[in-house]
């Protein structure tokens, strides 16, 4: 089992050190793990520092070990569609085995929070979150593995919680899938959906279609902020990309390693 989406104190949201959160994959039973910690901008600057100083990751982790997991070492970056630049400088502030790209903010503002729902319906928000996704996957090509496509479906201002139907935006949907596809890119089973709404980000049905349209490479993240949620679902998500491509992938220098 892998969890490749996990966010230590590193991150201006986490909590646990590296240390702590390697050993509780250890006691989940898994074989490796990617930090990936935030580097994320608001385009207001209301929100503060988002981004991680390179000289506390590299203290972190370039020395940490534990027995029995294999840690690599990697990075979230928050795209849009006007930051190639940036994300070209954050990209080369080290090596890293792993690269996720994500969204996080549309319109300016962070999905996750109240202001970005004022005046739009679940449909209206999950469709503007939508474009913009494939906007930043059409222009940007430094990450390895889209992040939490439907991210939208968790979010805190959502008045309505739930798995973004794959049927209701099917179009859209594809457009991205076959976008990621065709740049060789990856797509993301990030397990911290089921229990705040009830599904995977994304779900099945979007790994399916994903592999219809030429997609490979899958990964599997729990998302994970604090101990207690390292490694969670990550057998059942395991299981279910097995069932659909018959392998779950990690990653070394940038380079992806299909598990079988």
């Amino acid at each position: 089992m892998y969890d490749y989406h996990m966010h230590s104190r590193v991150s201006f949201d986490g909590h646990d050190t590296g240390l702590s959160m390697a050993r509780a994959a250890a006691d989940a039973g898994l074989e490796e793990i990617c930090f990936t910690d935030h580097i994320d901008y608001d385009p207001f600057g209301t929100m503060g520092n988002m981004a991680f100083d390179t000289a506390e990751y590299s203290a972190e982790y370039d020395s940490l070990e534990v027995p029995g997991v294999k840690i690599r070492r990697g990075m979230e970056f928050g795209m849009t569609r006007d930051n190639l630049e940036q994300f070209r400088k954050d990209v080369s502030r080290r090596d890293f085995d792993f690269v996720l790209g994500s969204i996080h903010f549309v319109d300016g503002l962070d999905v996750y929070m109240p202001p970005f729902w004022e005046g739009k319906t679940v449909f209206q928000a999950e469709r503007r979150c939508l474009e913009e996704t494939l906007a930043c996957v059409q222009v940007h090509t430094d990450f390895d593995v889209l992040a939490h496509l439907t991210y939208i479906g968790k979010t805190m201002g959502n008045p309505c919680p739930r798995p973004v139907p794959f049927d209701e935006h099917r179009e859209l949907i594809d457009e991205i899938l076959h976008t990621l596809a065709e740049k060789g890119k990856g797509l993301e089973l990030n397990t911290s959906g089921l229990d705040r709404c009830g599904g995977f980000l994304p779900t099945a049905d979007y790994f399916r279609r994903f592999k219809e349209l030429g997609g490979e490479i899958v990964t599997v993240g729990s998302d994970a902020h604090q101990c207690a949620r390292v490694g969670q679902y990550s057998r059942e998500a395991c299981e279910l990309l097995r069932d659909i491509f018959g392998y779950v992938c990690t990653f070394e220098g940038r380079k992806p390693i299909f598990h079988k």
